[in-house]
């Protein structure tokens, strides 16, 4: 056990390569005093990727932060293919933070070079840096999305930009759709979970109708033109690049209609593309052994696009 005395703030602190431990300081500052070691024992067997944040001229010309984080293995001389993680909300963020599932050291573990992009929208930035995605999803979320992994395969020539897959959830998973008509050249394979395809018939399924009333403006009646700009159905014509679906029956928050339409537009167009559906699961993956699931599907579809044969993760 451990005592707190009355004039400490006790809080949990976590990083990009430590999970959650309590630590406590004074009301006045000064140098924190860590609590727990929790995890200390299971660290101790795991290998982390060295990571670095960076920065870039995004959309606008504004200043844009992302991370690029080594395998956990890195050797010199090495070339690392790349995992592309884009975060939902879309007011998020992937920043230094240990993640209980969208967590980069997943991928760093599995061979692969992590790229992390806080684009516009994203939290931490200011008010209104966070605010400029709204009316502008397709927009400038996409172009710093662009210009970040160009920013990132700058840092390290190791990481091998010829070999890269893109991956999100929710608005992650929207720009999962949106890429796959407008950025359609990029990337080896798609992993999309949870993703917005249609606009239209997201809306009149929805149960959260306040945040798409929020971010376009209005409702779907008000604001269609707005909602048919950034819609990706509009587009899958140009989709070409192999995709994971995963959805959840019991996501009353982008249904999981979205990831059926999304699959069936993939499997029209002869494109190679993979469908696993949660039926016990809402937004989230919650259960412990769906978990497992998820990630040993997601890591043998990343394996499959972007590692020769007998190199798959472990």
């Amino acid at each position: 056990g451990y005592a707190v005395h009355a004039d400490r703030i006790v809080y949990a602190h976590d990083t990009l390569d430590r999970p959650a431990e309590l630590f406590s300081i004074t009301p006045r500052g000064g140098t924190p005093m860590r609590v727990s070691r929790h995890t200390d024992k299971r660290l101790e067997r795991i290998a982390f990727g060295e990571y670095e944040q960076f920065e870039f001229e995004g959309a606008g010309g504004d200043t844009v932060y992302g991370y690029v984080m080594k395998p956990a293995r890195y050797q010199e001389g090495g070339k690392y293919p790349v995992a592309f993680l884009i975060h939902g909300g879309p007011q998020g963020s992937f920043g230094n933070h240990f993640h209980y599932r969208w967590n980069p050291q997943f991928y760093a573990g599995a061979g692969y070079a992590v790229v992390f992009i806080d684009f516009h929208g994203s939290t931490g930035y200011g008010q209104a840096f966070t605010d400029s995605i709204s009316g502008d999803w397709g927009g400038k979320p996409l172009e710093d999305l662009q210009k970040g992994l160009a920013a990132a395969l700058e840092l390290d020539p190791q990481i091998d930009g010829d070999r890269a897959c893109a991956m999100g959830a929710s608005y992650g998973g929207y720009m999962m759709n949106w890429i796959a008509g407008n950025w359609s050249d990029r990337f080896d394979c798609l992993v999309q979970h949870d993703g917005l395809f249609d606009m239209r018939s997201f809306y009149y399924a929805t149960e959260e109708l306040w945040f798409p009333r929020w971010d376009f403006g209005g409702t779907y009646a008000e604001q269609s033109a707005l909602y048919e700009k950034w819609n990706p159905v509009n587009h899958v014509d140009k989709w070409q690049t192999p995709m994971l679906v995963i959805t959840g029956e019991k996501d009353f928050r982008v249904p999981y209609t979205q990831g059926i339409q999304s699959f069936t537009a993939l499997q029209e167009r002869n494109i190679p593309s993979q469908l696993l559906v949660f039926p016990n699961e809402n937004h989230w993956v919650l259960n412990a052994k769906n978990s497992r699931q998820w990630h040993d599907t997601v890591f043998a579809w990343l394996d499959r696009w972007l590692k020769p044969e007998g190199t798959a993760s472990e």
